[in-house]
């Protein structure tokens, strides 16, 4: 299937990637099933902007930037755990990222006062400024790309992303198969 972008261009499974589906670009489709592509788009472009990261000294990836501000938003400390399950990455890994952002001075580790055996992390000074600055370059980006939608509208739009999480959840608590990648999405299934 050919899909035309809101920008006139095609874009097809090997085809260019497409960043952003609007509702116009595929009329014939119901609301569930564009919902799901525009899902899947969003997707595929933070998978795209992962895949991109950098490892130049001195250079943090999207990864690590998303540790720090996982720091930053939960106000305190946090275990290894709480930020794997935070950033979506596997404990072994953020345990490893960790290392790294300690090494530079960007977190310090501690141990619970509660209980001995889990080390806590939180930001360092120099952690806390290099978050304010990446959100002073970042922040500004993003409130452009959805300025053109009312706070309604973006309410809305958090009460429906905060709905797929519920469901993705549901579906790995579950053990229930989700439908194929590749499989288009329909009104009784959403992706």
């Amino acid at each position: 299937m050919s899909i035309k972008t809101d920008a006139g261009r095609s874009a097809s499974a090997g085809g260019r990637p497409v960043s952003a589906l609007t509702p116009a670009a595929v009329p014939q489709l119901d609301p569930y099933a564009q919902l799901g592509l525009a899902f899947k788009s969003a997707m595929a472009a933070v998978r795209r902007l992962r895949g991109r990261e950098t490892h130049h000294p001195g250079s943090l990836s999207n990864a690590q930037y998303g540790l720090l501000f996982s720091l930053a938003g939960g106000g305190s400390e946090m275990s290894a755990r709480e930020l794997a399950d935070a950033a979506a990455l596997a404990p072994a890994t953020v345990t490893q990222m960790l290392d790294g952002l300690e090494a530079h001075g960007l977190v310090k580790r501690l141990r619970s006062a509660e209980d001995r055996r889990v080390v806590l992390t939180a930001l360092t000074d120099r952690g806390n400024e290099l978050v304010e600055q990446h959100r002073a370059r970042v922040e500004p980006r993003w409130r452009a790309a959805l300025s053109e939608f009312r706070p309604a509208q973006l309410a809305t739009a958090a009460a429906v992303l905060s709905r797929l999480a519920q469901y993705f959840d549901e579906l790995y608590e579950s053990g229930a198969e989700p439908p194929p990648a590749d499989a288009p999405p329909t009104a009784s299934r959403p992706t």
